[in-house]
């Protein structure tokens, strides 16, 4: 059997951007009934056990994603070590993640440029405090980026675990 791909994403608190992302990658992996791809996420500055936000968890239910089950942690380099591909929602995060651990370079990527390498390109806004509807649009931001990518993870993938 081959081994599990890890897909990391990384967002400041864990309780928005990247539970998002999280909920709806898994959700598009199952609508495609591809297996063998593990999803988690940290905040650069998260505090552990958080839920996601209330409007986090309703705007993925957008697409039936459910995140109701998320607790935050923060961004380790343990976590970075576990991880087989590291997606950032800002610069700031990439930069985070490469400063914690420099070997991670090669598998880091912001989000609007994979499978670009580094970080040339604009980020995700963080809707913390903002209205549902700012949620629906980072949701939707976001998940129009996984779309564009899902062919380059589920590549990535099948390259690294033969999955």
């Amino acid at each position: 059997m081959a081994e599990t791909f890890k897909i990391m994403f990384v967002c400041t608190g864990n309780t928005c951007r990247s539970p998002m992302a999280e909920g709806s990658l898994r959700k598009l992996l199952e609508n495609r009934n591809i297996k063998g791809i593990d999803i988690f996420s940290s905040g650069t500055a998260a505090a552990s056990g958080f839920p996601a936000t209330i409007y986090a968890i309703e705007a993925c239910r957008i697409w039936e994603a459910d995140i109701t089950g998320h607790r935050s942690r923060p961004l380790t380099p343990e976590l970075i070590e576990q991880a087989d591909l590291i997606i950032t929602m800002t610069s700031s995060h990439y930069y985070e993640v490469i400063r914690l651990v420099p070997e991670a370079r090669d598998k880091t990527f912001l989000i609007k440029d994979y499978p670009e390498p580094g970080c040339g390109g604009e980020g995700i806004a963080d809707p913390i405090g903002g209205s549902l509807d700012m949620y629906n649009q980072t949701f939707l931001e976001i998940g129009e980026e996984l779309g564009r990518i899902l062919p380059y993870i589920i590549e990535a993938a099948e390259r690294r675990k033969g999955i």
